[in-house]
């Protein structure tokens, strides 16, 4: 069953990248690519690192933090 579960998430992987590069709203891009930074760490934690896991939620929440500070910042000024 873990194996299977392995599997499916990393099939999902280059899918939700490639659909987030084809996205129109940014918002919505920065909200997927925030789903894709989960599954890229229930990979990494299946793996047997939870530490690194860790470490790249922390870091990936930083970024779509900055993220969406950007395009909101991009938005207000046009």
């Amino acid at each position: 069953m873990n194996d299977l579960v392995h599997q499916i998430v990393l099939v999902l992987l280059p899918v939700i990248a490639c659909i987030i590069v084809v996205m129109k709203n940014l918002i919505n891009a920065i909200i997927v690519y925030s789903v894709l930074s989960v599954l890229a760490a229930l990979v990494i934690f299946q793996l047997q690192a939870p530490d690194v896991a860790l470490s790249l939620l922390v870091v990936n929440a930083v970024s779509v933090a900055i993220f969406l500070f950007a395009v909101h910042r991009t938005e207000v000024e046009e």
